[in-house]
């Protein structure tokens, strides 16, 4: 595979090397030595992947079929209706595709089970921002638990009342301190700092009473191990509305997270049994570009591409939430403001393109190179692109994990700015109890005595 610029001549011998060396700065990419050497060569790689069908790219997974339980649950599974209406075209032939006026997120929505990660990510890597958003924009999923997820002109937010110590009484004056705010119609979803399934269970059980008590339409979760709340499910019997695990891109990657495909299975099976929320969809999962590399699992791929394959394997699952905790990891990994914002409008489009409820939780750790208005910025960008949920902490700063996200004031702002509301059933409910007058604050905004 060649590329001639300005007359000098680039060769690549693999599509994972073209996918990889097509892809924007990323010091990851950089630290894994699979980056391009200049902006040319990327140029050229570009160039090459531009031309590259869609089929070739499925032909060719980063990690081969023999090798990989998720790309044999790719390939196994893939909807071949849905792959032969766009196989044929080129990547850039498809990209253009999904940027035409004339195409809807319905027509987006009716292929997206016929695509691979590999097809997702190249994609992504022709992109400019602006196009991630416009794209990202257009697709739309759908699901439901306690309440209805991912409809337009909706922004939720993940109420995220961690604790260092699991003192269940500070959990819970955070959580009414976010629902004071408007915050939460995605999940109350707790950090636990004390992985067993009796903390576990206690957190659940006190969320749950919080929300029963209230009449409060939303979900919770304790994001413990997979394995901790499969125990704590089953054995000490807890409500949960919803299970979590945190995914990588790789067999090898997800073996260090202490995961296959097998357990998750079980997992799922478990929650559609025992479960307590409503809806049909109720698990909760997270990834972040750099999770592969960070365990030497990513065979040599680029992050985003392995990012890609996380969606590939969460979307088996059917989803209530997923999202991108995209600064978490580091600088290592994502090293200033314009690589996580870059970062986080990719994994943004890419999950919705696969099919999946994408939110983000946009951060940063404090050793990396972003600001607090590059963060602000960051928000309103993944409001404008679609994004179906933000989280939300007290004033943006997690005691618990130490980093940056975003604050519960930010969600309300984002949703003024924006013209979204919450989920229609959450967003009755702050009106019932005078949160909310509408769309603006209502008289007991803020007030968390209303809240039992």
């Amino acid at each position: 595979m060649r590329s001639t610029i300005r007359g000098v001549g680039y060769s690549f011998d693999t599509v994972k090397e073209v996918l990889a060396k097509a892809n924007p700065p990323k010091s990851g990419d950089d630290l894994a030595g699979v980056s391009a050497s200049s902006a040319v060569e990327r140029t050229a790689a570009r160039a090459v992947l531009a031309d590259m069908t869609l089929r070739h790219l499925r032909n060719n997974p980063v990690v081969p079929y023999e090798q990989d339980e998720l790309t044999r649950l790719v390939e196994d599974t893939l909807d071949e209706q849905a792959f032969k209406a766009v196989g044929h075209l080129t990547v850039g032939q498809f990209r253009e595709w999904l940027l035409e006026s004339s195409t809807t997120g319905a027509m987006i929505r009716s292929i997206s089970l016929g695509l691979t990660p590999e097809i997702v990510a190249a994609t992504a890597k022709l992109m400019s921002n602006m196009d991630l958003l416009v794209a990202g924009a257009k697709c739309r999923v759908i699901v439901r638990a306690n309440n209805t997820f991912g409809l337009p002109g909706r922004l939720s937010s993940r109420v995220q009342p961690n604790h260092p110590t699991d003192d269940v009484q500070g959990i819970m004056h955070s959580a009414r301190e976010g629902l004071a705010y408007g915050c939460g119609d995605a999940v109350l979803g707790v950090n636990p700092s004390t992985d067993t399934p009796e903390s576990t269970a206690e957190i659940l059980r006190e969320l749950h009473d919080l929300r029963v008590r209230n009449g409060i339409p939303t979900q919770h979760c304790v994001l413990s191990h997979v394995i901790v709340q499969m125990k704590a499910l089953s054995e000490l019997k807890c409500p949960m509305d919803l299970m979590f695990q945190s995914f990588a891109g790789s067999e090898k990657a997800n073996a260090a997270f202490g995961i296959n495909v097998s357990l998750m299975d079980e997992a799922y099976a478990m929650m559609r049994e025992l479960g307590s929320a409503s809806g049909p969809n109720c698990m909760y999962f997270e990834t972040g570009q750099g999770s592969a590399l960070s365990s030497d699992a990513h065979h040599g791929a680029d992050q985003v591409t392995m990012e890609a394959r996380c969606y590939g394997f969460a979307r088996r699952y059917k989803p209530f939430l997923v999202n991108t905790v995209v600064g978490f990891i580091g600088p290592e990994y994502l090293e200033d403001g314009p690589q996580i914002t870059r970062a986080a409008l990719e994994d943004h489009f890419m999950g919705k393109l696969m099919g999946l409820p994408m939110g983000c939780d946009a951060c940063f750790t404090y050793h990396s190179s972003m600001s607090q208005d590059e963060l602000e910025s960051l928000k309103v960008l993944l409001g404008a692109a679609g994004c179906s949920y933000l989280m939300s902490m007290p004033v943006g700063d997690d005691i618990m994990l130490n980093y940056q996200s975003t604050s519960y004031h930010d969600i309300p702002s984002v949703r003024m700015l924006l013209g979204k509301r919450p989920t229609p059933e959450f967003d009755a409910w702050l009106s019932s109890v005078g949160i909310m007058d509408g769309a603006v604050p209502g008289p007991r905004f803020g007030d968390v005595t209303v809240l039992r």
